[in-house]
């Protein structure tokens, strides 16, 4: 299986495709992700719009680069302006990223919402195993939006996924695999301290709609977000001790690559 990495080529032209075309992202996510993803997208160059305020799930997506959806918008807003998000980006033919939060864990209202949403056709969808094997079909696992399985465990779930909906399809761990159900890539690399920052996968579907908005294949895309995120981690991670100064070192290193 190939490994992808900063030194892959088309990895820093993703970057330095973002930083010089700054595209307009749009995404909803919950409050308590809602600061990191803006600031992960500010980082690199994009141009971040967060939230379901009047009409913008029914306009922005139509205008932006790409989109991003975090089912756990649903803590702070109805289904319909989320269902409204997801639908306009399909018909304006805008890509878009679902981050299924918590998927499989035991809610069955909210499982069948994020269920529905593959009907509108997402080009990429990111989560932990747990999440992603449940939305596959898979045995509910997770507790809460933790995962109680490895992304290694995941893999044929994930490949069998993305066969099924034609999205590409990533799961995160210590190493993330990403999937177009024919060609499978691993990416190595981050650090343990990003499940213990609030909102760091999240923000990582923002980053993906940022290269999707730039990189017109989207396992390229896709893969692009998760490379700079683990090499932005890394680089973090070797120069911080604790939670906090890692979550800030982080946003540094994403704001230094490529530069």
């Amino acid at each position: 299986m190939e490994q992808l990495t900063w030194q892959s080529p088309a990895i820093p032209d993703g970057i330095a495709a973002i930083r010089s075309r700054s595209p307009f992202v749009y995404g909803l996510t919950n409050y308590v992700a809602a600061n990191l993803s803006a600031n992960v997208l500010l980082a690199v160059g994009a141009g971040p719009a967060i939230g379901a305020a009047a009409d913008f799930p029914t306009v922005f997506p139509a205008g932006a680069g790409a989109v991003w959806i975090n089912t756990a918008a649903l803590v702070s807003n109805p289904a319909e302006p989320v269902t409204d998000a997801a639908r306009t980006a399909h018909e304006a033919g805008t890509p878009w990223v679902l981050d299924p939060v918590a998927a499989g864990a035991g809610a069955g209202e909210y499982d069948a919402f994020v269920t529905a949403l593959l009907g509108l056709r997402p080009t990429v969808i990111r989560g932990n195993a747990s999440e992603l094997v449940a939305l596959s079909g898979g045995d509910s696992t997770g507790k809460g939006v933790e995962t109680t399985l490895s992304s290694e465990d995941a893999i044929g779930a994930v490949e069998e996924l993305a066969r099924r909906t034609g999205a590409v399809v990533a799961v995160s761990g210590p190493t993330d695999y990403l999937t177009d159900g024919t060609r499978t890539v691993a990416v190595p690399g981050g650090d343990a301290r990003l499940t213990q920052v609030t909102g760091a996968g999240c923000s990582l579907g923002a980053l993906i709609a940022a290269a999707l908005a730039v990189v017109p294949d989207a396992l390229t895309a896709a893969a692009i977000a998760h490379v700079a995120f683990a090499t932005a981690a890394e680089r973090a991670g070797a120069r911080t001790r604790g939670t906090g100064s890692f979550a800030v070192a982080l946003l540094d290193e994403l704001s230094l690559l490529g530069r």
